[in-house]
């Protein structure tokens, strides 16, 4: 919000000379808003993917060693206990799960209430063929190896895409910024030149025209860094 609202600010300063102008600027606030929004549920999901996969080989562990179904999902809970602090969302949904099963919820249910919450691929399929299992008696160790063999290989193809694009990213901040830099020195440095950009219909016309070729080459900058798996 703080950040959204600084550059909105800047926006309206450097471009109109004026704060006010930042109201009709309210659009760009909100896109740029959404998109901060999107970046961090990005990392959010990149990270309850990995304490997921975790979850998953703790109760694939559990079964190999002879435990039911239901008390692999406790022993997991237990071992990840130690890893991610309580905040943690796994550790949220660990404690649920097994709070559920100590009042003898069926497990199936939990489950599905869980991939309810989370509304994420992974959890919704491995939920889905788990429960299928369960009532079929399928092997459920083969099937959660499979999940976490599935989920490593698209965190692994995250990570991989994130570090090739590390240096585009950063260059393309850098490059977001030249404008506003270049904006700001010339009012620094040729104040009479820039003058006459403000204040008059001729000068908003060709800064809104300048803003808008920005706020597209913006936009497209951002989909060609983000890419989906």
């Amino acid at each position: 919000m703080v950040r959204a609202s600084g550059v909105t600010a800047a926006t309206a300063w450097l471009y109109y000379r004026s704060f006010w102008l930042a109201l009709p600027l309210l659009p760009v606030f909100i896109w740029h808003f959404r998109m901060m929004e999107e970046d961090c549920a990005r990392k959010k999901e990149l990270e309850f993917q990995a304490q997921f996969k975790e979850a998953i080989q703790a109760v694939s562990s559990a079964l190999n060693t002879g435990y039911s179904v239901e008390n692999a999902f406790r022993e997991a809970q237990k071992e990840l206990r130690l890893i991610y602090p309580e905040n943690a969302r796994i550790s949220k949904e660990l404690l649920i799960i097994t709070r559920q099963l100590r009042i003898h919820v069926p497990l199936e249910k939990i489950l599905e209430e869980f991939g309810m919450r989370m509304q994420t691929e992974d959890v919704r399929n491995f939920v889905t063929v788990f429960a299928a299992a369960k009532k079929s008696g399928g092997n459920m160790i083969s099937i959660i190896q499979d999940t976490v063999r599935q989920i490593s290989g698209k965190i692994d193809v995250k990570r991989e895409i994130d570090t090739m694009l590390a240096a585009k990213k950063y260059e393309f901040r850098v490059m977001s910024s030249v404008p506003y830099a270049i904006i700001g020195y010339m009012s620094l440095s040729f104040p009479e030149f820039m003058d006459s950009l403000y204040g008059n219909l001729f000068g908003i016309g060709v800064m809104t025209i300048c803003l808008g070729i920005y706020l597209g080459a913006y936009y497209l900058g951002m989909r060609m860094i983000r890419i989906e798996v």
